[in-house]
Order: C-alpha cells, then structure tokens, then sequence
C-alpha cells in the first residue's frame, strides 16, 4: 500500500511503522502524505480498536526530511509546507487509540508525530530534539500547541528556543511521556498494554479518548495551527533563516 511506511493489522491491534530505516525514518512528503492516508486507512478497519506506531531500526524517527521539501512538487510549495500539519491532525483524530512506541531518536517533526498519538512509551535510551530553531524554521505542524498541551508553555519555549536535546527520564518528567522502559523490554511493554486496551469495550474506548480530546480542545486547540504552513514558507525565503540553516547543517556535516 504505502512507499516509507508499514501499515498491518493484527486483530484488533494495528501497526503502523515507519520503515525508512536506513535514513533514520525522516518524515518525507511521501510519508506524511502517506501517514495521513494510513490514519484514514485504519479508520476504515472498524475492528481495530488499537494502533501502535513506531519506527523501524535504531530510531522512531529524524524528523522532517527538509530536502523533500526543495524539491520539485506536484502541489504549491504551502501545501507542502501543511501536510505535516495534516498528518498530525489525522494521527490524532483517528477513531483507534493510538500508542507512540519510541526508541533511538524522535527529533522534531517525529516529536509531533508522538505528540499526536494518545500514548507514549519511550526505552530508557530515547533521545528528543527540536532544532527547528536552529535550522531558521518555527516549529510547525501543530507541534506547539501539542507541547503546550502535554508539557506547559514554559517548558515548551525552553526546548523549543534552545533546540537543547533530552533524555527519556527529562520526557517522562515533564509529562510528555506516559511510561519508560528498558530498551530490551519495549515492544513487549508496548503489546500488553495494545492487548490490555483492545480487551476494552470500543464504545468506552472510543468515548473516553474522545471526550478527553474535546476537554484540551478547549484548553490548548489546535486549530490555529493551520497558519503555520505560512511560517515555514516565509522562513525557506528569509535571508538570515537561511543562513542559519546553513550554518547549522555545515556545523552537523563537520562533526560526522
């Protein structure tokens, strides 16, 4: 069905997984159009009451795979900039729970992607980074309402402004993580908790997540979110942006 991606289902338990393993899973524009399709597609398996999503190999995931987005695109250069935001909406609004199953690293666009799932269990070695800043681009996606949502907006400027990466321990901590473990144990952690919820009635499922949902709605919405395609436009054009870009990725290409 899908390029960079993986979706199957197991019952009542589905697995959607990005298989990019070799490049660290960076979210292209293939895989986010590819993830909001999968959201879809697991919306229409009305048997599947649970999904876990996670990367394949050493990392959930790199982040957004900026050179995509310089490429040549069959839509407008805003519409590219909005389909991560579109993925994390459908992530997020999909009828199943959904469990973000982390190892490695989860930097920036992968940290949205987690954000938007209702759960998340992290091994004890994970790594978190937001360097959008450093990369002389706002966090977009909807990435900062979700932060404000599961961390606070003080914690959310800290991380966001400095790009200073965290540990697993920092995450769970701070709220944005539900559980760790370690790293050994992670999958099978991870299926019995899927099991356990599956074994729910999906009325009491479905009621609950959504009732939760509408609650923080209200509180932190995301809605909002549908300009920040317009930030990322207008920080690829900026000068000094780009010149922050560069000295970031020439910085990376000089430590490696």
């Amino acid at each position: 069905m899908f390029d960079t991606l993986r979706a199957e289902v197991d019952g009542s338990i589905g697995h959607l997984t990005l298989d990019r393993p070799e490049k660290l899973n960076p979210l292209s524009t293939t895989t986010l159009a590819e993830l909001a399709a999968a959201a879809r597609w697991f919306d229409e398996q009305r048997g599947v009451k649970v999904v876990v999503v996670r990367g394949a190999g050493r990392a959930f995931s790199a982040g957004a795979d900026l050179s995509t987005f310089s490429q040549p695109q069959e839509i407008s250069t805003r519409e590219a900039a909005d389909l991560g935001r579109m993925m994390a909406d459908a992530i997020e609004d999909m009828r199943a729970l959904t469990i973000a199953s982390v190892q490695g690293w989860c930097i920036g666009g992968g940290l949205v992607l987690a954000a938007a799932c209702d759960l998340r269990v992290a091994s004890e070695e994970a790594r978190f980074s937001i360097p959008e800043v450093d990369l002389g681009i706002p966090l977009a996606w909807g990435g900062i309402p979700r932060l404000v949502r599961e961390i606070g907006p003080s914690l959310t400027k800290e991380l966001v402004l400095t790009c200073r990466p965290f540990d697993a321990a920092e995450a769970r901590a701070a709220g944005f993580l539900n559980r760790v473990v370690p790293a050994a144990e992670l999958d099978a952690h991870v299926s019995e908790l899927a099991t356990s919820l599956a074994r729910k009635a999906t009325h009491t499922l479905l009621s609950t997540k959504r009732h939760v949902n509408a609650v923080t709605a209200q509180m932190v919405g995301t809605m909002r979110s549908w300009s920040d395609a317009d930030g990322l436009v207008t920080a690829f054009s900026d000068p000094e942006c780009a010149e922050a870009r560069r000295a970031y990725l020439g910085a990376r290409a000089r430590t490696r």
